[in-house]
């Protein structure tokens, strides 16, 4: 028999995959604490906060794991992009893509250490596919989720047997993630791309191995996916 998933925080909760695990930990009996700019529209637990603001990122995962009175699980679903050319994008938006990617992932799951490691818990980060394969105008994104992959495969050494953690690099999905972009940019009509969904039951798998078993890597794609391989 699987584990239970317990009690789990996921960033990026109110939309998108982070919706999405949302509802797979509900669906499972878990309980879900969500982090986001925006409230989630479902009925769960939330504090609201910028990501990209570490430092209040860090006091969110504090309170919410006092009141949950732990954490079983974090999950950093939370991500932006800010596509064009490096020259074309502004220094600010362009750092911002890394402030929320890259450096909320790491503030979060540091907030969240203490928590996870009385509770031998488990963190499940979310890079893409753009963290393995480099693109033309996703300087920032891809910046950002390289350096998730490595931030993660660190993490994973510096805390084996301690805590589980375990990478997701998933390819393009049915979300609002695209809606904001310059068309150019945008999927096409006949794009195939994954149910956040489906995704969602990847994570779960993560969360729900048994101590000992873990799943330290999982690349997610739709079957004709144009970013990987």
């Amino acid at each position: 028999m699987s584990n239970p998933v317990g009690r789990v925080l996921v960033t990026g909760g109110s939309s998108g995959l982070g919706a999405a695990v949302v509802e797979a930990v509900q669906a499972d009996g878990g309980t879900a604490y969500v982090l986001d700019r925006v409230a989630p529209e479902a009925e769960v637990e939330h504090e609201i906060v910028d990501i990209a603001d570490t430092r209040a990122a860090e006091a969110a995962v504090r309170k919410v794991a006092e009141r949950a009175g732990g954490l079983d699980a974090v999950v950093t679903a939370a991500g932006i992009d800010r596509c064009g050319r490096l020259e074309d994008v502004a220094a600010e938006e362009w750092e911002r893509v890394i402030a929320v990617n890259l450096l909320g992932t790491a503030a979060v799951v540091r907030a969240a250490l203490p928590a996870l490691l009385d509770s031998h818990g488990k963190v499940v980060t979310v890079a893409s596919t753009l963290g393995l394969r480099a693109l033309s105008d996703a300087t920032a994104y891809s910046a950002s989720k390289f350096g998730v992959v490595g931030f993660t495969r660190a993490l994973n050494a510096e805390t084996q047997g301690r805590i589980g953690v375990t990478l997701l690099i998933p390819g393009g999905m049915q979300t609002h993630f695209f809606d904001d972009r310059d068309p150019q940019y945008k999927p096409g009509p006949d794009a195939k791309l994954n149910r956040p969904q489906d995704v969602a039951q990847t994570v779960l798998f993560a969360l729900k191995q048994p101590q000992g078993c873990e799943v330290r890597e999982l690349l997610v794609a739709a079957s004709v996916e144009s970013s990987w391989p």
